[in-house]
């Protein structure tokens, strides 16, 4: 599991390395060069742009949308990666038992705990990798949106000086500065946390302290960034949660453990 969580802090490096590495202080324009903003920026600032346009100018309303059609975009991958989850899942009884057979630190003894695991994840036809694969391919599209929105005039006015609209405003908030109320950051970092405790692996101490270190992260960005963004990570989380609600259930984990014991007091009786 601590590769797991290796491989979380990894992402999560080089999604602040690539978000810091762009012309992110530059406005998108249609003539931007290379590759990362003219096929990954741009066209996502200009699908917000012409669907605020349709909807009377409103670019909270634009992000929710593209937000949307972002997730449904890379529904089948966070679907497999959701069923990877929850394969992980059920095999985490059988898990304990082979760690507690094999429980000595000794290297032959965790070759042999390494040896049956894979047994176990062949025999139930589990790939304990699957999960990565999404994860890897839906990065540069949620990126590219971040970049979007952080570099698109009409919702950041101060990435272009040379912009004169009126800062836009959705509900409460501008989308071009932080929260006044904190009311976003607080919805944020709940939704995050919500999501994960559903997706979360039961019996794991070091998964268990992501669970509370990614909501702090996400409200602390979102305390400082624009609105628009949190606007887009609380619009993606809810949609996360539903999405896993409907295909896992509200937590495998429990579902399982709560049947054993049922079946043990049954026994009992």
């Amino acid at each position: 599991m601590v590769k797991k969580i290796s491989i979380a802090s990894m992402f999560i490096g080089v999604m602040l390395l690539m978000t810091g590495c762009f012309n992110i202080n530059e406005p998108i324009t249609s003539d931007a060069g290379g590759i990362w903003d003219p096929f990954f920026v741009y066209p996502l600032s200009w699908l917000m742009t012409t669907i605020a346009d349709a909807l009377n100018n409103s670019y909270g309303l634009a992000i929710i949308i593209v937000t949307i059609l972002l997730r449904i975009l890379i529904l089948p991958l966070m679907i497999k990666q959701t069923k990877s989850t929850k394969a992980m899942q059920a095999l985490q009884p059988q898990m304990k038992e082979l760690r507690e057979k094999y429980s000595a630190k000794d290297q032959q003894t965790q070759q042999k705990l390494q040896k049956e695991m894979m047994e176990l994840f062949q025999t139930h036809g589990v790939n304990p990798l699957a999960g990565c694969l999404p994860i890897l391919v839906q990065m540069p599209i949620l990126i590219a949106f971040y970049h979007a929105i952080i570099r698109t005039p009409q919702i950041n006015p101060d990435v272009d000086p040379s912009y004169t609209g009126t800062p836009q405003e959705f509900l409460w908030f501008e989308l071009g500065s932080a929260d006044p109320f904190f009311i976003l950051p607080l919805v944020a970092g709940a939704t995050t946390f919500i999501q994960q405790k559903m997706m979360m692996v039961q019996d794991n101490p070091q998964m268990k302290a992501l669970l509370y270190i990614m909501p702090i992260m996400i409200m602390a960005f979102a305390a400082f960034f624009p609105s628009a963004l949190a606007l887009y990570w609380v619009i993606g989380n809810l949609f996360m949660i539903v999405q896993t609600y409907f295909i896992t259930g509200p937590n495998v984990g429990k579902n399982k453990e709560g049947s054993k014991q049922t079946k043990t007091g049954g026994a009992k009786s």
